[in-house]
């Protein structure tokens, strides 16, 4: 049986419906929780896998995924192209690379995140990298959610694009309704 992206979305429970505070600052009625996916290696293994072939000619020597929805897709990618993986991950706020990880003057990186909505946590990590000499190739994921838009200097691709609706906070239907919202994700929304 072949794998398909729109089916273990669906089987996993990905589109969560609600009221949900995004990092972005602006509130939605879905929210992708890709983490949903991830937590069965085989599906993990199979996004990875299709992440890794949209850039197999990219010569990638490394792969790097921002904490916490990038560490587990971008493992899996960097296992389907035979390359190491590393992760940043925030300390008081700032993207940083820790527990000994380094990458190298001149490497080539592919950065990975399970969805891309404004591209912050990427562009966080591509700066850090950048100042690190390294050389960003590209950045991958599992979700676009930027509308069609590039957010970064390199090239971006994804394995699926999704539309979801959202509000600033002042034009939001469900606050004027009185649900209560919900922040879900692991990043500190922005300050509107």
């Amino acid at each position: 049986m072949s794998w398909s992206l729109q089916e273990a979305i669906e089987r996993t429970g990905v589109l969560k419906q609600g009221h949900f505070l995004l990092s972005s600052g602006r509130h939605s009625a879905q929210y992708m929780q890709c983490a949903q996916l991830l937590q069965y290696p085989h599906d993990a293994g199979k996004a990875g896998e299709a992440i890794a072939e949209l850039f197999r000619d990219e010569a990638v020597d490394v792969v790097v995924g921002p904490a916490l929805g990038g560490v587990i897709i971008a493992h899996e990618v960097a296992r389907a192209l035979g390359v190491r993986c590393l992760f940043t991950e925030r300390k008081e706020g700032v993207m940083e690379m820790r527990r000994g990880f380094a990458v190298k003057p001149g490497e080539r990186v592919l950065v990975i995140e399970d969805v891309v909505t404004t591209g912050g946590s990427v562009k966080e990590v591509i700066a850090l990298l950048e100042e690190m000499q390294a050389e960003v190739v590209a950045v991958g994921s599992i979700v676009d959610r930027t509308g069609g838009h590039n957010p970064f200097a390199c090239p971006y691709r994804a394995l699926t694009e999704i539309k979801i609706e959202s509000y600033t906070p002042e034009e939001c239907p469900l606050c004027r309704e009185g649900i209560p919202v919900v922040k879900p994700g692991s990043r500190t929304p922005a300050k509107g």
